[in-house]
């Protein structure tokens, strides 16, 4: 019998790796990125105090087109640069959540870089 590779098993294994390595301060906070079929979702998160300092998705009332494409992808990115911005964060940890950095991933951060972000 041929074994079925469960691929969200496997995401949340990649994930649990990664996290034990990365983790976000005041002065550093991580980016962590969420992705479902419709929609994708980016917030920027201090470990140490337990809080999420800001946040960015397709969901928000402010957001015009579809979420789950590379453009709306790149439209958070930049959004979520915005508003750290004005939190006054400048850097960042990316934590990418056991996703392949590439197609909505990648142009996300590369949002996240061009709205000033740096990581």
């Amino acid at each position: 019998m041929i074994k079925q590779i469960d691929s969200k098993k496997s995401r949340i294994k990649r994930r649990k790796r990664v996290r034990a390595k990365i983790s976000g301060t005041a002065a550093r906070p991580r980016l962590s990125v969420f992705r479902s079929a419709k929609h994708i979702y980016a917030q920027l998160i201090d470990d140490e105090a337990g809080v999420t300092l800001c946040s960015a998705s397709t969901m928000e009332k402010g957001f015009d087109g579809a979420g789950g494409n590379v453009d709306a992808a790149k439209k958070v990115g930049l959004a979520l640069a915005d508003k750290a911005k004005k939190a006054g964060i400048e850097e960042v940890v990316f934590d990418r959540s056991g996703y392949v950095y590439h197609g909505r991933i990648a142009a996300l951060a590369d949002g996240a870089r061009e709205g000033g972000l740096s990581f």
